[in-house]
């Protein structure tokens, strides 16, 4: 048996962060991991995704050479070598981390690690079981422990994954080669991300939404110029639509798969090469031990307080696998809200609607704050402005001009209630809008604040002055 101040089930973006944060604060820790440090985002998530976006974003812009006064005829897509690049990044950050694990003294065990009704002595308040790949099973015994095991993609009742034919997200990023066309179910984070990377990759897509607008959980007016934008390049979309799960089979022989939706009140026959299934993640609560060590489980995740505490003492969850939003940088935040519950501080507590949210397609969107609808229904009587990037010369310096930002305040006390954003480079401003909600600041103080020009930053400024009709380039 080894003992330790703290153990970390998961080495994800929570589960890594939380180490090092416990490290710094004089605890003894060791991570148990039973696949790759980095976690989902790191190996199969934000990491390798946003290195395909960026190769799509770039053979785009090779595509428009032209209207920049380069005539570029001779070039091409090798994807092979996209893969190739996103698996660079990723061992680059692997071993980054890695590094930090060394670095903080962190010992890391690679096993599946399961809590336990084993006996331990005090002060020891519990232990894991981990079935290691190369020695016997390996009991570790903890103060505290924080369960970090995240979460994995979705499925439809009646739908069959093969990988091959029918994907998810994880299938996906390993493809070696881009079908000629695919049907995305699901238009939320995941499947706009991936229908904007495989559009600009040269891929027909269409997209199946249940939902009646994609993104549902964005700004209505988000979710309208989205659809526009992505109409414009030649996505279908069909959004109110019904898979019919049942219908769906790939055909071995054609090389596709067929399936049928309801939609506008008649069924539609859809065919593809590939499809993609992005209807959401769940948690990974299965086969850890929730049951024997009394961690009260509702709706598939994790129940905690404030401070990530479960209904069991000395046991902690943070990220997915506590159901809150399924965000890389909430799941770091809440394990550091952890580590320092341990240590016995007074963590930093943020309600989530006041977390930067970021989809990272073409158009880039990012959002903070409650939407429109969201702030109305909360009680608020709201005033609202818009700028549009068609008005900012840096834009219209870079090719990029679709899009606005939009920025939801208290008509009576000017206060920012939401920002909401799409257009380019989006993700990249919306910290600045996060800032002023964390630190109070109201539109009219940040509408007032100097902002370099030309650059594609002044969009926040200028919305924050259209809330009272002050914006100048309008």
């Amino acid at each position: 048996m080894k003992t330790y101040d703290a153990v970390v089930l998961g080495g994800g973006p929570g589960g890594y962060v939380a180490a090092i944060r416990l490290s710094q604060l004089g605890k003894s820790v060791a991570v148990v991991e039973r696949e790759r440090l980095g976690g989902t985002c790191l190996n199969k998530g934000c990491i390798p995704s946003k290195s395909l976006l960026r190769s799509a974003e770039v053979y785009t812009n090779f595509k428009h050479s032209e209207s920049f006064g380069i005539v570029a005829n001779d070039f091409q897509l090798d994807f092979g070598l996209v893969q190739a690049r996103k698996q660079k990044i990723v061992e680059q950050l692997h071993g980054g981390t890695q590094f930090l694990m060394k670095k903080n003294k962190i010992d890391v065990i690679i096993g599946h690690g399961k809590l336990t009704n084993l006996p331990v002595d005090a002060p020891y308040n519990g232990a894991v079981t981990v079935q290691t790949q190369d020695a016997d099973d390996l009991v570790v015994a903890y103060k505290d422990l924080i369960i970090a095991t995240g979460s994995r993609p979705r499925s439809l009742p009646g739908l069959t994954i093969d990988g091959k034919f029918v994907m998810t997200s994880d299938d996906a990023l390993e493809m070696d080669n881009l079908p000629s066309s695919i049907i995305i179910v699901g238009g939320g984070v995941i499947g706009i991300e991936w229908a904007s990377m495989l559009s600009d990759f040269g891929v027909k897509v269409t997209i199946v939404e249940y939902a009646d607008r994609l993104v549902p959980l964005e700004d209505a007016d988000i979710s309208k110029e989205l659809r526009r934008l992505m109409m414009k390049r030649g996505v279908t979309i069909l959004t109110g639509a019904k898979l019919l799960a049942e219908t769906m089979y790939a055909n071995n022989q054609t090389g596709t798969v067929h399936m049928q939706v309801e939609h506008l009140g008649s069924v539609k026959d859809l065919e593809a090469e590939k499809a993609l299934v992005s209807v959401g993640r769940q948690a990974n609560v299965e086969q850890i031990g929730l049951e024997e060590a009394g961690v009260q489980v509702e709706r598939g995740v994790i129940v905690v307080d404030t401070c990530m505490l479960t209904s069991t003492p000395h046991i902690y969850a943070i990220g997915d696998v506590n159901g809150g939003l399924q965000l890389a940088h909430v799941a770091s935040h809440e394990g550091i809200t952890a580590a320092e519950h341990i240590a016995g501080e007074t963590p930093h507590s943020q309600a989530l609607h006041t977390i930067p949210r970021c989809i990272y397609g073409r158009p880039e969107i990012a959002s903070v704050g409650w939407t429109e609808e969201q702030a109305v229904a909360q009680g608020y009587e709201v005033q609202t402005g818009k700028y549009s990037f068609k008005a900012l010369g840096k834009a219209l310096v870079h090719g990029e001009a679709d899009g606005f930002a939009k920025v939801i305040t208290d008509k009576k006390t000017h206060d920012i209630l939401g920002v909401h954003l799409i257009g380019p480079h989006v993700t990249e401003h919306i910290s600045e809008a996060a800032l002023a909600q964390f630190l109070q600041a109201n539109s009219i103080q940040v509408g007032k604040m100097i902002h370099p020009h030309p650059t594609l930053s002044e969009i926040i400024g200028e919305a924050m002055l259209a809330v009272d009709g002050k914006a100048i380039g309008m």
